[in-house]
């Protein structure tokens, strides 16, 4: 199960043209073009629809979400003052699941999300298993202390994923060795370590 998944996270990495795992990043490096037979091949040119549609992929796969979280997320920030794409990146990057991952409790995505679901995550000593669950700024976010001794928690504790994620964001205060975290602030679009052109996908939704 677990190497099926990651199979299709190689491929949906190839097809989206960005890499979504440590072991995607890998695979797309030795072939950098779409999946399929004709991927080396395809040369056509995309279609304003397919390229907006496209980003929206991007940015969802990023994030690990499914399509009415992303949309509601999306309609949420339009509700906001300020650039509605900056915004939704910023609603986006304040997901317990992304703020777990960007903190290096786990190694990719869908391993954040596992933590939060399995109820190992603590939001400020309560136990949230959201992951779409909005920290606030100020909030504290840690291993739960009796998961803190299971080996995938030893292993991020001792940096063990700090080779393939991103640096920690300026928004967040973390120490590794207790496993704890501090949303210090709200994320700003610039600092959110995600590869989209939010426009793209502002005006595929303004269809």
């Amino acid at each position: 199960m677990a190497s099926s998944r990651a199979r299709n996270q190689v491929r949906l990495s190839r097809a989206l043209g960005i890499p979504l795992t440590p072991k995607a990043q890998r695979a797309f490096e030795k072939r950098p073009y779409p999946p399929g037979e004709h991927g080396r091949a395809r040369k056509r040119q995309d279609s304003d629809y397919a390229v907006r549609l496209k980003e929206k992929q991007r940015l969802r796969a990023q994030y690990g979400m499914r399509e009415a979280q992303f949309r509601n997320t999306f309609e949420d920030a339009r509700r906001h003052p300020g650039l509605t794409g900056d915004t939704f990146v910023e609603l986006l990057e304040r997901r317990l699941d992304a703020l777990v991952l960007r903190s290096g409790f786990a190694r990719t995505t869908a391993q954040a999300r596992q933590a939060v679901v399995h109820r190992h995550v603590l939001v400020d000593g309560k136990i949230v298993d959201r992951p779409s669950f909005r920290v606030k700024p100020g909030q504290t976010i840690q291993i739960k202390p009796r998961s803190q001794t299971m080996v995938p928690f030893q292993i991020a504790a001792a940096g063990a994923h700090r080779d393939v994620l991103p640096a920690v964001p300026g928004y967040l205060e973390v120490n590794l060795e207790k496993l704890r975290a501090t949303l210090v602030r709200e994320p700003k679009r610039a600092e959110v370590p995600v590869t989209a052109d939010v426009q793209l996908i502002v005006e595929l939704y303004a269809r």
